[in-house]
Formats: C-alpha cells, sequence, structure tokens
C-alpha cells in the first residue's frame, strides 16, 4: 500500500477514526494499530507477514528469557541475530549468493543453485530490511540493559509492526518508543499542525520532486546507447541525487507526520545531508537512523575507534561496507559501501576538510569536493551493473560531448527549487525569512497542495520500499 495512493489515504482516515472511538484504552489502540499494521503490510503480500510475525516471536521471547535466565544472555543473542540475519540472508540474499556460487563454480542451466532455488526465496519481501533490523535493536537493548523487555506481546507487535514507518523508516529504538506508546496523549492543535505540514512536504518532495525527476534517471540508465556527454551525466547524478534524497526524505517526513497524529514522536531522519562539507558530516545526515544503528550495533561493538588506527579503518570499512550490502544484494551496493568507506578513511587520514576549511572560500571547496564524493558514490548505487557504473564514471571525467544537462525545462525547475532550498539552509535564510503568520503560514502549504494536485509527476514506489 503506498502512501501515495488512495487506498492509503482510505485507510488512514477508517484508521484515525476508529483510533479516535477507542479514546484512552491504550490496550485496545494498540492491538488495533497492530491489526491495522499488519493489513497495511499484508496489502502487498500477505504470505510475508509471516516474517514479521517470526522476528517478533524470536526477539519477544529472547528478551523475556534474558530477564528470567541471566547466565544464558549470551546465547539468547546469539539465537536471536542468527534468526534474523538468517531469515533476512534466504529472503534478501537467496538469488545473490546461488548466482555468485554459480558464477564462481561456473554451473549453468539446470545445473545452477539460481535456477533451482524456488522462486518464493527470490522475492524480496517489502522493507525487511527495516523491520529486522528494528526487531534486533530491541534485544540487543535488552542485552545491554538499556531497557527492560517488555511483557505485553501486542504492545511489542504493535512497536515492531507501526505502519507508518514499517516498510521504509525510520528505524526507531524501542527504548524511545516503547515508553511512548504505554500512555495515550491528548493531540494538541499544535501537534496536530505540526503532523500536518511533515505530511504534506512529505508528499511534496515525494511526488512532485522525486517523481518528476525520476524519468529522467530511468531514461538515462536503461538507454541501449549511453549518452557519451561528461555533462549529460554529471547533470543525471545530480538529478538522481535529488531523486533518491527526496523520495526517501519524503517518506520520513510523512512517516514523522503521521506519527506526531498518533501522539508519538519520530527521530528525524534526514538534516540536509548535500549541505555537507566533510563526509562525517554528511552521514550524520543522511539516513540517521540507519547510520547511527550501525554506529551502535555493529562499528562501536567491534571497538569503534578506541583500538589503534588500523583498527580504526578496519572497522569504519566492514561497517560501511555491510551497509552497502544490506541496501542490496547486488555489488553495486557493495562498491556504493566500499567507496564511502574509502572516502571516509582518506578524510581520517588526511584530515583535510579540518585544513581546508578555514574561511568562506575554503568550506565552499570543501563542500564542493565532498558533493563530487557523493555523486560519484551515487553512480554505484544506481547503476545495473559494476560495468555501467565503471563507464559512466570514465564519461564524466573525460570532460567532453556535448553541453546537454539532460533535465529539459521541468526537471530544470524542480532542480532548482532543490539548489534554492539547500542553499537557504546552508546560509540560515531559511531560519530567517520563516513564515511566522498563521494566516500566511495556512495559505502557503495551501499553494503547496495545490501543485502537489496539479504538478506531481507519475506515482511510482518509495525507492527504499526495495530494502
Amino acid at each position: 500500500m503506498l502512501f501515495n495512493s488512495l487506498i492509503f489515504v482510505l485507510f488512514a482516515s477508517v484508521f484515525f477514526a476508529i483510533a479516535k472511538l477507542l479514546g484512552k484504552r491504550v490496550n485496545a489502540r494498540l492491538l488495533w494499530l497492530t491489526i491495522a499494521s499488519f493489513f497495511f503490510y499484508g496489502w502487498w503480500d500477505w504470505r510475508f507477514l509471516f516474517l514479521i510475525v517470526f522476528s517478533g516471536l524470536i526477539d519477544y521471547f529472547a528478551a523475556l528469557a534474558m530477564e528470567r535466565f541471566p547466565s544464558k544472555r549470551k546465547f539468547l543473542l546469539t539465537l536471536s541475530v542468527i534468526a534474523n540475519i538468517g531469515s533476512l540472508s534466504v529472503f534478501k540474499y537467496s538469488g545473490f549468493i546461488a548466482k555468485n556460487i554459480d558464477a564462481l563454480l561456473g554451473l549453468n542451466g539446470g545445473f545452477s543453485l539460481l535456477a533451482n532455488t524456488p522462486d518464493f526465496f527470490l522475492i524480496t519481501p517489502v522493507g525487511i530490511s527495516f523491520y529486522t533490523f528494528q526487531s534486533m535493536s530491541y534485544t540487543f537493548d535488552v542485552y545491554r540493559n538499556k531497557m527492560k523487555p517488555t511483557k505485553g506481546i501486542i504492545h511489542f507487535f504493535a512497536y515492531l509492526s507501526m505502519f507508518p514507518q514499517l516498510v521504509a523508516g525510520p528505524i526507531v529504538r524501542a527504548q524511545t518508543m516503547l515508553p511512548q506508546m504505554l500512555k495515550v496523549t491528548q493531540v494538541s492543535k499544535d501537534e496536530r499542525w505540526a503532523g500536518f505540514q511533515l505530511v504534506v512536504r512529505g508528499y511534496f518532495k515525494k511526488m512532485v520532486i522525486a517523481d518528476n525527476l525520476a524519468p529522467l534517471v530511468v531514461a538515462a540508465f536503461s538507454s541501449p546507447e549511453p549518452n557519451s556527454s561528461s555533462l549529460f551525466w554529471w547533470g543525471t547524478i545530480i538529478a538522481f541525487a535529488f531523486q533518491i534524497y527526496c523520495d526517501f526524505a519524503g517518506y520520513s517526513d510523512i512517516a514523522r507526520g503521521l506519527a506526531r497524529w498518533m501522539g508519538y514522536d519520530f527521530p528525524d531522519n534526514f538534516k540536509h545531508p548535500y549541505i555537507s562539507t566533510s563526509m562525517q558530516e554528511f552521514w550524520t545526515r543522511w539516513h540517521i537512523s540507519l547510520s547511527t544503528w550501525f554506529r551502535d550495533y555493529l562499528y562501536i561493538p567491534l571497538g569503534g575507534s578506541k583500538k589503534g588506527t588500523f583498527r580504526t579503518h578496519v572497522n569504519l570499512w566492514i561497517t560501511m561496507v555491510l551497509s552497502g550490502l544490506w541496501h542490496g544484494a547486488a555489488w553495486t551496493y557493495v562498491a556504493w559501501g566500499a567507496l564511502h568507506a574509502f572516502f571516509s578513511s582518506f578524510e581520517r587520514i588526511t584530515h583535510w576538510p579540518k585544513i581546508v576549511s578555514k574561511s568562506h572560500l575554503g568550506r565552499f571547496v570543501a563542500w564542493l569536493l565532498v558533493t563530487m564524493q557523493v555523486l560519484v558514490a551515487w553512480v554505484f548505487f544506481r547503476a545495473e551493473s559494476i560495468e555501467q557504473a565503471f563507464a559512466i564514471i570514465k564519461t564524466m571525467f573525460a570532460f567532453s560531448g556535448s553541453i546537454n544537462l539532460g533535465w529539459g525545462l521541468n526537471g530544470s525547475i524542480f532542480i532548482g527549487i532543490m539548489i534554492l532550498r539547500e542553499l537557504s539552509v546552508a546560509l540560515g535564510l531559511d531560519r530567517k525569512f520563516k513564515i511566522k503568520n498563521p494566516v500566511w503560514e495556512m495559505v502557503f502549504y495551501a499553494l503547496i497542495i495545490a501543485v502537489i494536485v496539479f504538478f506531481r509527476g507519475e506515482g511510482s514506489e518509495f525507492i527504499y520500499f526495495q530494502f
């Protein structure tokens, strides 16, 4: 069920209407949230509901057992990790693993592993990486004594399956979310308005910006005869950078807005990443819930930066490469993660952003270099193969061909809007000229809604649904 569909509008209307009728009965509201969330997820394919139930039951009972049998805590945590990573591997990486084993052993046709893998295991369940990581974070935090396990199974499944962020995040932590769900707070007028603003901004990012840029990107990457213009590919990657940003940040904004209407607070998942002047800063602004998950549950447990310089870089590379693999079962995602690891390691060794950013001009140079690094990495993320990615990058740095960005009038308008928006944030103009008059604020959002209705692109799935 897509947020940008009429069926979701109907679903959400029914959900909030019934939730209001339930009043302050916490258990009834949690049960209704769980039922509605299961229906929401099952709308795609009801067969994969068992995966959420499986992950949830494993972690729910593992956490309870940790409290009852303290001496078995490590074994129970290991069981949880094996079960979750195992299900993720089977249903997301079976085809990838089989294909690479076939290539390594020279298998083909009827003798290949891929040809004999059941089709059911070659379908990636929507959002499996998100709810699996969310479920695992619960057992990790119970194991570390950062929280007590919840006794209510409906309470736990309401948290795990909550439909606003179920299939594309943000990945919310149990230690902050579960306590919120045990009380029914009266949603104030200001909170409803704040939620409305987030939802409208989210739909604008997705339906107006991302969906209008998508055809340009798809046409460029799927063309049988790739364009030979350097400027065209720089333009295409810039278009993709804003497409994926608005697509994903748009989803997160809608999810946060819906949560506000429920009386819950989700963490901000994006903070204008394209104004970063270092790779370290970029990862504090991009997909924050995932980057902090990998930091807290992988990078730091590996030793972080406390076991010497060499181990620091090893831990960084392991974290970034696995982050790339988390995004998808393809070598292009691994290459994307490895490239970010390389840029981050080089930055740690040379400290070049601090050296360069000692003046306004220096900060601009640092921003430009970081942006180029991010754009080059996006090539691997979006390319259909490693070979295509290298061919595109070779063309980008050949600095030859026609002077054509490939945006057209519509693309230029929407990319121009995003550039001006990010520039205003970088210069602090968004705070200086913020609309403070309530009437003008309502007029502004009414205009945004009109733009969404009349200038929306062709509807498509959110990019991160596949992860």
